[in-house]
C-alpha cells in the first residue's frame, strides 16, 4: 500500500498537465487503463463495446507528452519518481496477474 500520484500531460502545452492520486500502485495502474478507455470512448462514441490489446494501450502511453508517477516510500518518507517504461512494465504485470485469475 503505497500512496501514488499519477502525473499526466497528454499534449505538448503545459496547461494540459493534470494529476490524480491513488491509495495504491495497482489503483494508479488501473487509472492509466481507465484514461485510455475514456480516450477510446471519446473517439468512438457510436461503438457500444470497445476492446483493445496491451500493445494499443502501450502505444497510447508512448504518445502522451509525459506520463509518470510518484510512489511514496515510507522508509525514507519521500516520493520516488517512475517513468513511462516502469508504468508499462507494471501494467503488463498487473494485467498478466488479472488474466491468470
Amino acid at each position: 500500500m503505497s500512496h501514488t500520484i499519477l502525473l499526466v500531460q497528454p499534449g505538448v502545452k503545459l496547461d494540459t498537465r493534470t494529476y490524480t492520486d491513488f491509495e495504491t500502485i495497482s489503483e494508479c495502474l488501473e487509472g492509466v487503463c481507465k484514461i485510455y478507455e475514456e480516450h477510446l470512448k471519446r473517439n468512438n462514441p457510436n461503438i457500444p463495446s470497445i476492446t483493445y490489446d496491451i500493445s494499443q494501450l502501450f502505444s497510447f502511453v508512448d504518445e502522451l507528452a509525459d506520463l509518470s508517477c510518484l510512489v511514496y516510500e515510507k522508509s525514507t518518507n519521500t516520493y520516488i519518481p517512475y517513468n513511462k517504461e516502469w508504468i508499462k512494465e507494471k501494467i503488463f504485470m498487473l494485467l498478466r496477474t488479472q488474466a491468470s485469475k
